[in-house]
């Protein structure tokens, strides 16, 4: 059974507050789990089951939009979440060249996490931006235009957890 990293903050009180912001309505479902995954970076059995409880609403529906979504992941994800688009416009342009490099360097095969819990690695159909392509997010910064030899600077910035001085992607 998976546990809440976050012991410390009362699970309790996080998911009494994400649930409450929304007013409880089932309609922000949805909304209210991205906000429980993005305090976790994943969604813990525990916190599914206080949201149900909270929500009045059975557990097999807070499970069905988990696992229906593939935006939620019910295993934790790492500290680093770097997803490489592999559609059509990607592809063309060797992103699958680019997916190779990452899981030789970060020890990793897509849909993975590091053992130290420090990287995730992805591979999404498309990230919306088809121009930018071959495009890699990483935390929610677009790296477009990605090449191998751009790789290790990304990796470099995102350990630093700052911008190289000159940066390889822009935030979104």
């Amino acid at each position: 059974m998976n546990t809440c990293p976050d012991k410390d903050y009362h699970l309790e009180e996080r998911i009494t507050e994400i649930v409450k912001s929304y007013g409880a309505k089932p309609s922000a479902l949805i909304m209210i789990l991205q906000d429980v995954q993005k305090h976790y970076r994943y969604l813990p059995r525990e916190a599914m089951e206080m949201v149900a409880k909270k929500m009045r609403l059975p557990l097999a529906q807070i499970y069905g939009v988990a696992t229906f979504y593939r935006s939620f992941s019910l295993e934790p994800k790492g500290r680093n979440h770097i997803c490489v688009c592999t559609g059509t416009a990607c592809h063309v342009r060797q992103s699958t060249v680019i997916l190779e490099q990452l899981e030789r360097d970060l020890k990793i095969k897509a849909g993975e996490t590091s053992a130290d819990q420090e990287f995730s690695l992805e591979r999404v159909n498309c990230l919306g931006a088809c121009a930018l392509g071959p495009l890699v997010t990483a935390n929610e910064v677009y790296y477009g235009n990605m090449t191998v030899a751009k790789i290790e600077r990304m990796l470099q910035e995102i350990k630093n957890k700052k911008p190289a001085e000159e940066p390889v992607g822009e935030p979104v």
